[in-house]
């Protein structure tokens, strides 16, 4: 692959993390959590992050964090806010290949469980069915690659996305 990097977007419960990790494997690559390494850079959850500095700073941190970000032959799982940071978002599709794990609202929504303790990015007042409603243009405006990944295992889904990345970008 010319871009070395793979990098998967989609809402908090699609399964980045958890389909990067196979993936990696599939690939030979590297895996990477950008969620973790902000909480690693800022020595706080995420969930700290945002009731301590408020979802601004926190998306700040975010998008400067996963702008640094360089590694090589790498799987990286974002966290579901990275599509609000343009310059994260213009890095990542400089140095990889963006792909989306699409699923749908009610597939979403069954996964989740506490947002405030998983360190969603939500405004007060705003509905998962809104931030669901809010990201999916988004996710589909940065994405090279979608993967509809409704009914899917994990393990499915990682081998979908390996031959839709080396379908499109060779190997």
């Amino acid at each position: 692959m010319q871009k070395k990097n793979v990098i998967l977007i989609g809402m908090p419960g699609c399964g980045k993390s958890t389909v990067g990790v196979v993936l990696a494997k599939m690939l030979g690559y590297r895996f990477t959590d950008a969620d973790l390494v902000i909480q690693e850079q800022e020595g706080r959850l995420l969930s700290e992050i945002i009731r301590q500095e408020g979802l601004d700073a926190f998306l700040a941190i975010e998008n400067r964090i996963n702008a640094s970000l360089s590694p090589h032959k790498t799987v990286i799982a974002t966290g579901g806010s990275a599509v609000y940071g343009t310059e994260a978002m213009q890095h990542y599709r400089d140095t990889g290949i963006l792909v989306y794990i699409d699923l749908p609202y009610e597939a979403v929504a069954h996964r989740l469980g506490d947002l405030k303790k998983r360190g969603v990015v939500i405004h007060d007042g705003q509905t998962l069915r809104d931030l669901y409603e809010e990201r999916q243009p988004l996710y589909e405006r940065w994405a090279d690659v979608i993967i509809h990944a409704d009914g899917m295992t994990l393990s499915d889904t990682a081998w979908e996305i390996k031959e839709q990345v080396l379908q499109r970008f060779g190997k």
